[in-house]
């Protein structure tokens, strides 16, 4: 009988092994193709190691019944598996209510298929402490889950992690419909302007105070306390710890960003899901900022904000701290609804390098690729490579390099009307920042509103960027503006409505090598600016391109080459 049970176990398990296997040859093989395409040898991450003693919470009095609070138990649990030398800290099946979890050394956080670990709407669980938002430090709320200064730590299992967000988030009225907006209103909180929700008094309060999150010297904690609400956590936050692992967890409904590595070595995220509201302020999906030997795979985003965005420290603090985040691989990812598929930005005063990212889908966000930044950051993006991306139904661009990001939605709000910002030339500091070496090969976009914008600053142009092998569909075709050195090869585009297919103005050593129109035109390039010069086309099958285009500020039709 125990051969019989051992034959079957095998034969059950057997067919699991082969395609764990095959998975990772496949994976595998990707790397090797990515890295001869690019020339380029992919980071190597550290994985941490846990011991089998397992720690069931359980057994320290906690309860999964969705009203006891939780939290002392969770983390004495959490507190004994690390002094006994570590290993996997468990919550089982059913809702486990708690307060703010503070991770240790060792310890895996493990969740069962059917555990659901729901942070408490009661925010006086939650105490001020000093902390980081959006790359400076800042006054926050304690987040639901955090470490610093840790090493050889996970978070891992089929179970579903609960920020309880909604009780935190302000909420625009064009974002929901309006028997939701009814509703909200209804709940309680307060209305700004007619058309901004937000949970309390306090929330309103802090956000009509100016800069009401900065540290001030010679403020104590309990000088913010009338405005805490207003000051809302991240829903994981790791600080400098090194070999981390997530996987397979479900992330979602975060009071701001859901993930949030800051100056971390060694962090795998694998086969997560990632999810907030739509409307989700601030709800980004993953953030990792000056973080060095980064995977992120597998995983699905659906969220409010960014979907997996890079960051290193916003202005002066970003440059004084002087990471950057490097080393990233992100492969294998589907970014659903998001501001951005992978973003860069915009705070990276720190600087960005070395990122390796590759087969990805992104499915209806409003950019696709996006790097954002503007004057003030400083800091320099550069040697970035990008492969095998699928974008449908994006409702911006489809690829996107702006330096005059203004920290708003990308997307026009009903009745919304923004002006273009003017040009104008300054003086070149270390607060100007740097893009420059970008390479992306093999996109594929069906459906976008823009296929390619590049803005650059006039004294600082975006530099080096190459694109090759592109099919693109979209409602507009390619702007150029400040940009510099600009490679596109092989693109066939497909626009929809655009007049005009091509714009460039104040733009140098740009080439496009076999390119193709794939719709009909009335202009094939809108060519302005004094500072326009050696526009390349090569290998381009239309007879009439230089026929069809037009020059004005000061371009002239010499600076456009038909080869």
């Amino acid at each position: 009988m125990k051969n019989l049970k051992h034959v079957l176990l095998t034969a059950l398990l057997s067919p699991l092994v082969a395609m764990t296997a095959a998975n990772a040859q496949q994976a595998n093989n990707d790397a090797i193709a990515f890295e001869k395409a690019f020339n380029v040898k992919l980071p190597s991450i550290k994985s941490p190691v846990f011991k089998k003693d397992t720690f069931d919470v359980a057994s320290y009095g906690a309860k999964a019944d969705g009203i006891t609070l939780n939290t002392k138990a969770i983390n004495d649990a959490i507190l004994a598996c690390s002094k006994n030398g570590g290993g996997v800290v468990l919550l089982g099946d059913g809702l486990w209510l708690s307060g703010p979890i503070i991770l240790q050394n060792n310890v895996n956080l493990h969740l069962k298929e059917n555990a659901v670990l729901l942070f408490t709407a009661d925010k006086s669980q939650y105490k001020l402490i000093e902390a980081n938002w959006e790359g400076k430090k800042a006054i926050r709320n304690e987040s639901p889950i955090s470490g610093t200064n840790l090493q050889n730590i996970a978070i891992t299992g089929k179970g579903i992690i609960d920020g309880n967000g909604d009780v935190w988030r302000a909420v625009k009225k064009e974002k929901l419909t309006e028997s939701q907006w009814k509703k909200l209103v209804a709940s309680g909180g307060v209305v700004k302007d007619g058309r901004y929700w937000m949970p309390s008094a306090g929330f309103l309060k802090g956000d009509t105070s100016k800069n009401a999150s900065a540290i001030v010297p010679g403020k104590s904690l309990a000088d913010y306390e009338e405005i805490k609400d207003f000051f809302r956590p991240n829903l994981l936050v790791l600080t400098n710890c090194k070999t981390i692992l997530l996987e397979d967890v479900t992330f979602q409904n975060s009071p701001a960003w859901c993930l949030h590595p800051l100056m971390c070595e060694d962090l795998t995220l694998r086969n997560l899901m990632v999810k907030n509201p739509w409307y989700a302020q601030n709800g980004d999906g993953v953030d990792v900022e000056s973080c060095k030997n980064v995977l992120i795979e597998g995983s699905s985003f659906d969220v409010g904000d960014d979907g997996i965005c890079i960051k290193s420290g916003r202005d002066e603090d970003g440059r004084k701290r002087g990471m950057p985040t490097e080393n990233v691989i992100v492969r294998n990812n589907v970014v659903y609804h998001a501001h951005g598929g992978f973003v860069i930005g915009s705070e990276m005063s720190g600087g960005a390098k070395n990122l390796y990212v590759y087969n990805n889908s992104f499915m209806g966000t409003d950019i696709g690729l996006r790097f954002k930044t503007t004057r003030g950051r400083g800091g320099v993006v550069e040697n970035i490579y990008i492969s095998h991306t699928n974008m449908k139904d994006i409702a911006g661009e489809a690829i996107l390099f702006d330096m005059y990001y203004m920290a708003k939605d990308p997307i026009l709000l009903a009745g919304e009307k923004r002006e273009d910002p003017k040009s104008e030339m300054m003086p070149v500091t270390e607060a100007t920042p740097q893009f420059k070496n970008f390479f992306i090969k093999n996109t594929y976009v069906n459906g976008a509103e823009k296929a390619l914008f590049i803005r650059g600053l006039p004294e600082m142009n975006i530099k080096n960027i190459n694109i090759e092998n592109s099919v693109i569909q979209a409602d507009a075709g390619i702007e150029l503006v400040e940009a510099q050195g600009i490679s596109i090869k092989n693109m066939s585009l497909l626009t929809r409505k655009s007049s005009n297919l091509i714009s460039i103005r104040n733009s140098s050593a740009v080439n496009f090598d076999g390119f193709k129109a794939l719709s009909n035109y009335q202009s094939f390039a809108e060519i302005a600016g004094a500072k326009t010069a050696n526009i390349n086309f090569i290998n381009t099958p239309i007879k009439d391109a230089k026929q069809k285009s037009t020059f004005s500020f000061g371009a002239k039709p010499s600076v456009l080459n038909i080869k």
